[in-house]
């Protein structure tokens, strides 16, 4: 598109300004829904706290407009309004926690300032509540986010700075990780290289005309790739990119590296970034183990109710089969062992596996299939609320897997699987991971390996925490939209039982 073109277009809304548009709903909506779990949170602790004496509507209303103001602030505060700060999970639930602990803070000291009378204990309780609320918040907002992008909307048009091998890396990851919103418009750099390297059809100029090309192009921002712009054109792109309003990214070609392991250290006013290395110790692995042991033995004590109704619904609803399903797979070392779990399909659908290879949804070795016909009516439940997993509590005692780790893989997906991915087999398989917090409903098979091996090199118990977390909240959610789906089948098939005379009325 040639600049008398995009002047012949005037009155039409630019790519750019639909998108910033778009983020400022997204912005007013993540806001709302905070301001919601923030007052649901203190409400909660505000009912609660009226067993122990009332405080007065008056005193109460002060109370949640106090809690309501220092929350926002308190996540302002964090950045958790900035899509590049709540990009990441992890990150997104460390920072809401922090921002949690800065409200208890304020509203211990607002207290003692204003005399609302709610002493400290009341406020921490009702912090503990809105932590909780704020990250189930934040989970559906994300799904509903994320789901929004899969379709194409609120994406963010951006253009890629440079034709070399890091921006064919960086094109691969954002087309693998569409729930970014990040949408490729166009490369800029050289025609020899872009050809090269099959970039032909996003090609969209050299790099004297990067500014005049990322206009044309309506992009809100751009990715710089270093080492495909020589230094003295990218000193000078970012300063005019940054004159006109352009948001600037600038890549490190560095990958499988947790960000946190990267401290910005200027020399000579001159910005260098330290890369620290993993520090993995015998002390943390043993306390890692005594983490599993611990948690392991007490969920199936609490949750052993559950694990009793779940054997009952799994028998009765198809009694020529075993509760339990054991599962050979490949744990730490590249050894085998099985892994335990409840019966979620038919008897022999192992032996159904080939003839259902054509459906296939998930790209690589991995497979996955929505409308897998082999589940059972229960077993649909147990997989989509993640339910079956619970047996593998007793790996974890036994000490072949741990709670948090790469999902062991198949004997036979391991056969096709590269050196590389197999560095997984360096540390305990886990019921939960990564991969299944982040990217547990992407097809990609790259967002598996990249994920799997991000853990293996940077894990920590303060990730294994998170990554806990993270998995608690997926569960939560994944078993409200179930029951709320399953509803809405039901009501859509009375509906259709009753025939269109039940929608005309009397």
């Amino acid at each position: 598109m040639d600049l008398d073109v995009a002047a012949a277009l005037p009155d039409e809304p630019s790519p750019r300004r639909l998108s910033i548009v778009a983020r400022n709903k997204l912005k007013i909506l993540l806001v709302l829904c905070d301001a919601a779990a923030i007052m649901t949170g203190y409400g909660i602790g505000l009912i609660l706290s009226h067993y122990s004496g009332y405080h007065g509507p008056r005193r109460s209303s002060a109370w949640l407009a106090a809690a309501l103001a220092t929350g926002l602030w308190s996540l302002r505060s964090q950045g958790l309004f900035l899509s590049r700060v709540s990009a990441v999970r992890v990150v997104e639930i460390t920072r809401i926690a922090r921002a949690v602990v800065v409200m208890t803070a304020l509203m211990i000291l607002t207290d003692r300032v204003l005399h609302f009378d709610f002493n400290i204990y009341k406020t921490v309780r009702s912090s503990l509540i809105t932590l909780i609320v704020l990250v189930a918040f934040r989970g559906i907002y994300r799904s509903w986010l994320s789901a929004a992008r899969e379709r194409g909307q609120f994406g963010r048009p951006v253009v890629l700075i440079g034709a070399d091998a890091e921006a064919v890396r960086l094109l691969d990851l954002f087309g693998t990780h569409k729930d970014l919103g990040i949408q490729v418009v166009g490369i800029i750099g050289s025609h020899v290289e872009a050809d090269r390297r099959g970039l032909n059809d996003l090609w969209l100029g050299e790099l004297d005309d990067a500014e005049e090309l990322t206009s044309i192009a309506h992009a809100s921002g751009v990715v710089v790739s270093p080492n495909g712009v020589p230094s003295d054109r990218l000193n000078d792109l970012i300063r005019n990119f940054h004159a006109v309003g352009i948001h600037v990214h600038l890549a490190t070609g560095i990958s499988g590296i947790d960000a946190r392991r990267m401290r910005s250290m200027p020399l000579a006013h001159e910005p260098l970034i330290y890369v620290e290395a993993p520090s993995l110790s015998k002390a943390q692995l043993v306390a890692k183990r005594v983490l599993d042991t611990a948690l392991a033995s007490i969920a199936l004590i609490v949750l052993f109710p559950v694990l009793a109704v779940v054997a009952v619904a799994v028998k009765v609803d198809d009694r020529h089969g075993p509760v339990f399903f054991t599962q050979r797979r490949v744990g730490r070392g590249g050894k085998e062992f099985g892994v335990r779990k409840f019966r979620s399909m038919r008897v022999g659908a192992e032996k159904q596996l080939a003839s259902l290879a054509a459906a296939n949804e998930r790209q690589g070795p991995l497979f996955k299939m929505v409308d897998d016909p082999r589940v059972t009516r229960v077993g649909r439940f147990l997989r989509e609320s993640s339910l079956d997993e619970l047996p593998q509590l007793i790996n974890v005692i036994r000490g072949e897997m741990s709670l948090v780790g790469p999902r062991p893989a198949l004997p036979s997906e391991v056969a096709n699987f590269s050196s590389k991915l197999r560095a997984r087999e360096q540390v305990m398989p886990g019921i939960t991971g990564l991969w299944q917090v982040e990217a547990r409903d992407n097809p990609s098979f790259e967002a598996y390996r990249r994920l799997d091996l991000f853990y293996v090199e940077n894990w920590s118990i303060t990730l294994d925490l998170l990554i806990i977390v993270g998995t608690m909240e997926q569960v939560l959610s994944r078993l409200l939209s179930t029951v709320i789906s399953r509803g809405k089948k039901v009501a859509a098939a009375e509906v259709d039982a009753a025939g269109p005379e039940a929608l005309a009325g009397p």
